[in-house]
């Protein structure tokens, strides 16, 4: 009797297990369903992320960041060793909160048209006329302040310093504010590189804009130190940046 409630027990057992068989067939279906669209899922994301950071945008903001990279600590390096770690804070590396925005900016607009119209950013002369740009702006601003040496400074003085001269020799023979030329060349170059039209006119309209006023605001002061021989240099020489005398 023992062994036949034994066997008893295993049938029972045997049509249960078969029984949650079929119920567990049924849930692995729902899950090998499942997993299949997560696996669908993750390509399609592989395809548009490898799309939309292909070799055309690995290479381009590649060379933005670079670009900014490179402009601000070399702006910072050339300061310590012209005017020592004394005189020198982090605002050298010339970064405000209007930059930083207008960086963001440009980036937010680079990722929206490489993914809505990826053809535009496809133009390479035109990508490389903006490196070439920001190259010679880089080349422009540097010799600026290796000219100078220390006379260059990043804020305006307003009070006349021993050393402080007026430098009309190397690259201020051709312009009166090289440094002020090659940012602007620099800045509207990076989003050339980028094939950025909104940012190309905004940094354009926005760089302009503010060294025409900073300009007449420097030269007030730099005729007051210098006197006629700052007025001469006015009239021979122009200022770097187009429509501003």
């Amino acid at each position: 009797m023992v062994k036949i409630r034994r066997f008893s027990q295993l049938i029972t057992f045997y049509i249960a297990f078969i029984r949650s068989g079929y119920e567990m067939s049924f849930l692995k279906d729902i899950f090998i369903d499942s997993e299949a669209h997560f696996v669908v899922l993750i390509v399609q994301s592989s395809s548009t992320f490898s799309e939309l950071f292909g070799y055309t945008a690995c290479r381009q903001l590649l060379q933005m960041f670079i670009s900014i990279i490179f402009f601000h600590v070399s702006e910072y390096i050339l300061a310590l060793v012209f005017h020592g770690k004394l005189n020198v804070s982090f605002k050298s590396l010339l970064i405000s909160k209007h930059y930083v925005l207008a960086m963001i900016c440009s980036l937010i607009e680079y990722l929206i048209e490489i993914y809505f119209f990826p053809g535009l950013k496809e133009y390479w002369w035109i990508s490389n006329f903006g490196l070439a740009m920001v190259v010679l702006g880089e080349i422009i601003r540097k010799l600026a302040i290796v000219t100078a040496g220390q006379a260059f400074t990043h804020l305006i003085k307003v009070y006349h310093e021993e050393n402080h001269q007026l430098v009309t020799n190397g690259i201020y023979r051709f312009v009166r504010h090289p440094g002020y030329c090659g940012f602007f060349i620099w800045s509207v170059g990076t989003q050339i590189m980028l094939c950025n039209p909104i940012s190309t006119v905004a940094f354009t309209v926005v760089v302009w804009k503010f060294f025409s006023g900073r300009i007449p605001y420097e030269e007030f002061f730099l005729k007051q130190f210098f006197g006629s021989d700052y007025e001469d240099y006015m009239r021979k020489v122009p200022s770097g940046i187009p429509l501003v005398r």
